[in-house]
């Protein structure tokens, strides 16, 4: 059988934006860089389903980006996936202990522990609903309002994290990503009233 031949960062990087050769560009990526992430998630306390789930959303995260022209190569596609990786699974891991804290207080204060389900049951549908909405306005604009919103990362963080020039750059998508968020809002007014609470709820 023989051995697939490596292909260089721009090689990638053209082949996705192109769709020439595709099949065998998105090969080479899981081929180079799932041992990586398959470590990085191990000795974080993750499991190999764990790696799997992150890895197929880091690679479609970076497609996107691409796809996009989002990705400039300022940095090698090794180091772009690692730096998506640990973003997204130190994130999941605070979404994590998050629950497992939610589960404590809800031993701890029985008398309290129908409210607080019926909080979380709500504030779970609500944000369904606004992950749906996110998905409206492209990977783009959804990777930076949760990055802003649910990670807490500064304009700082996120202008290199999603290949942006400069900060202001940043700012500016994200002015564009909130005025597009309301376009939609204007058609679900029941919705709307709620955005503040659901960004800050998690």
């Amino acid at each position: 059988m023989a051995t697939e031949r490596n292909h260089s960062d721009q090689e990638l990087t053209e082949g996705i934006r192109s769709g020439q050769n595709y099949e065998a560009m998105i090969r080479h990526l899981y081929q180079k860089n799932y041992p990586g992430v398959h470590a990085y998630i191990i000795r974080n306390s993750g499991s190999d389903q764990d790696a799997q789930d992150i890895f197929q959303e880091v690679i479609v995260t970076f497609i996107e980006l691409v796809k996009q022209q989002k990705f400039r190569g300022e940095s090698a596609v090794s180091t772009f996936l690692l730096a998506l990786t640990r973003n997204i699974w130190l994130n999941e891991l605070k979404k994590r202990g998050r629950s497992q804290l939610r589960e404590e207080k809800f031993e701890k204060n029985k008398s309290r522990e129908e409210g607080d389900i019926s909080r979380f049951i709500f504030h779970r549908e609500l944000r369904s609903q606004l992950m749906g909405l996110l998905d409206t306005l492209g990977i783009a604009c959804k990777t930076l309002l949760l990055a802003y919103y649910y990670e807490n990362l500064s304009m700082r963080e996120i202008f290199p994290l999603l290949q942006y020039e400069n900060e202001q750059v940043a700012r500016n998508k994200k002015y564009k990503c909130l005025k597009q968020l309301e376009q939609v809002l204007a058609s679900k007014p029941e919705l709307a009233g709620n955005i503040k609470s659901i960004l800050l709820y998690e």
